[in-house]
C-alpha cells in the first residue's frame, strides 16, 4: 500500500537526534530518505549500550526505513556528490554547526534558494543562527536546564530534575517533520520551497505550557509537586499492595465515580471536594484518604475497575511492562520480531497508513548503488572510494566484525 509521502525524496545530512528521528517519521510515510554520514558515521553509532553491529540501538530507533551513503564533505568531491544528490531532492534536513553549509558554498539563502527554489530546507541548531546566543551548541539536557524545564520535575524538596527521555530532542523533531510538510502543503500553490527553521530552544519553550502562561498571565510562578498536578486533583500516584497506580479523577463526573467505587460515596458531597477547585486546595487531606483506600488493593485490577466505570486511572509499568500491554500490541505499536523487533509507526492513518521499514543498514551501505543512480561509473565510484571522499563497508570489514 502507498504511503502518504511516496514520491517525496529527502536528503538527510542530519545526526544524533532531532534530525534524524525527523527524517525517519518522513520515511516511515514512505518518503525516499539519503542519510549522508560521515566517512567516520553517525555519532550516534557508538551511543550504547546495547550495540549491534557498528551501530547501537540508539542509532536503530530514529534511522530505519533510509538509504545509508558516506560522504567527506569536507572535501570538494564529496559536496559534488551532494549538489547531484540535491538535484531531485524535495527536502533537505541538515543540523550542522551555524554556517557551515554557507562556508561549503551550499547556504540556503546564498545558493540553494537560486539553484532549487522548490527545495524545502530544514534546518535544526540548538539556539538559532543569531541573537546573543545564535550558533551556540546545543543538546536536549542542555536545553531541558536553561528552558527551565527541569524545574518542573521532582518533589517539592529534590532539585531539579532531567526527565529520563530526550524529550526537547523528540519534540524539535516532531516540529520540524511537522513544518515540512506545511511547507510542502504551502509548495502546492507557489511552487516554491522555504527554510523551516527549527531550534531546540523553541522546541522546549513550547512544552512549558501551562506554566509559562500561568506566570506571563498571572505572576503565578509555578512548584513541584512530584507527580501531582497543579491544577487539577486528584491526579497523582498513590500506592496500592502491588505498586503504583495513576488516578486522573480531574472532573466532578469522575470524581463521585471514583468515590463510589472506592466505598467512599460521601466524598463527593464533603464541601472540601465538592468541585475541582476546592480538591486541589485541600489536596493533601484528599491524598491521605485515597491513600488509605487504595493500599490493599491490586494496583492492576484497581485500574481496570475504574476504567469501566469511567475513571481515568492506570498502573504505573515498567517500560517492559508497557510494551506488553495488549493495548499497545493491538494498537502496532510494537512491531517486528527477535532482535528487529521496535516502536511502530505512531501516525495512523486510514487510507495511507505508514509502516516501520527496514532497519538501519552498516556504514555507507547504498553508498556505491546511490552513487551509480547518479551517474557515477563505476571507476569512478571506485576512486571516490579509494581516495576516502566515499565510504562504503565491505565484506572484508564485515568478516572481521564478525570475527
Amino acid at each position: 500500500m502507498a504511503g502518504a509521502l511516496d514520491g517525496l525524496r529527502v536528503i538527510d545530512l542530519s545526526r544524533v537526534v532531532a534530525g534524524p528521528l525527523c527524517t525517519r517519521m518522513l520515511a516511515d510515510h514512505g518518503a525516499t530518505v539519503v542519510k549522508v554520514e560521515p566517512p567516520a558515521g553517525d555519532e550516534l553509532r557508538t551511543y550504547g549500550p546495547p550495540f549491534g553491529e557498528g551501530t547501537s540501538g540508539y542509532f536503530d530507533g530514529i534511522n530505519r526505513g533510509k538509504r545509508h551513503i558516506c560522504l567527506d564533505l569536507s572535501r570538494a568531491a564529496g559536496r559534488d556528490v551532494l549538489r547531484r544528490l540535491l538535484d531531485d531532492a524535495d527536502v533537505v534536513v541538515e543540523n550542522f554547526k551555524a554556517g557551515t553549509m554557507e562556508r561549503w558554498g551550499l547556504g540556503y539563502e546564498s545558493s540553494l534558494v537560486r539553484d532549487h527554489p522548490g527545495l524545502v530546507y530544514c534546518r535544526i541548531t540548538g539556539f538559532g543562527t543569531d541573537g546573543p546566543l545564535g550558533g551556540a551548541p546545543g543538546y536536549d539536557a542542555l536545553l531541558q536546564a536553561f528552558s527551565g524545564l527541569m524545574t518542573l520535575s521532582g518533589g517539592p524538596d529534590d532539585p531539579p530534575v532531567r526527565i529520563g527521555v530526550p524529550v526537547v530532542d523528540l519534540t524539535a523533531a516532531t516540529l520540524a517533520f511537522s513544518g515540512i510538510l506545511l511547507a510542502l502543503h504551502e509548495r502546492t500553490a507557489s511552487g516554491r520551497g522555504q527554510m523551516v527553521d527549527i531550534a531546540l530552544l523553541d522546541a522546549a519553550l513550547s512544552l512549558l505550557h501551562p506554566h509559562a502562561q500561568n506566570w506571563l498571565a498571572h505572576g503565578a510562578a509555578p512548584k513541584r509537586l512530584g507527580d501531582a498536578h497543579a491544577q487539577a486533583a486528584p491526579y497523582q500516584t498513590f500506592q496500592t499492595r502491588t505498586g503504583p497506580v495513576l488516578l486522573a479523577a480531574n472532573n466532578d463526573r469522575q470524581f463521585a465515580a471514583l468515590a463510589a467505587r472506592l466505598g467512599r460515596p460521601d466524598l463527593a458531597d464533603d464541601p472540601r471536594f465538592a468541585s475541582n477547585g476546592d480538591r486541589v486546595a485541600h489536596r493533601a487531606e484528599l491524598a491521605e484518604i485515597l491513600s488509605g483506600l487504595v493500599a490493599g488493593a491490586d494496583r492492576a485490577s484497581l485500574a481496570d475497575d475504574l476504567i469501566r466505570a469511567g475513571v481515568p486511572a492506570a498502573p504505573v509499568n515498567t517500560l517492559p511492562e508497557a510494551l506488553a500491554e495488549a493495548q499497545v500490541l493491538h494498537r502496532g505499536l510494537v512491531t517486528g520480531a527477535g532482535r528487529h523487533r521496535e516502536l511502530g509507526v505512531s501516525i495512523a492513518l486510514s487510507r495511507t497508513p505508514g509502516r516501520a521499514h527496514t532497519p538501519p543498514g552498516p556504514r555507507g551501505t547504498d553508498t556505491a548503488a546511490v552513487l551509480g543512480e547518479l551517474g557515477y561509473s563505476a571507476a569512478r565510484t571506485a576512486e571516490l572510494l579509494r581516495d576516502g571522499t566515499a565510504y562504503q563497508r565491505t565484506a572484508c570489514e564485515e568478516g572481521r566484525t564478525a570475527q
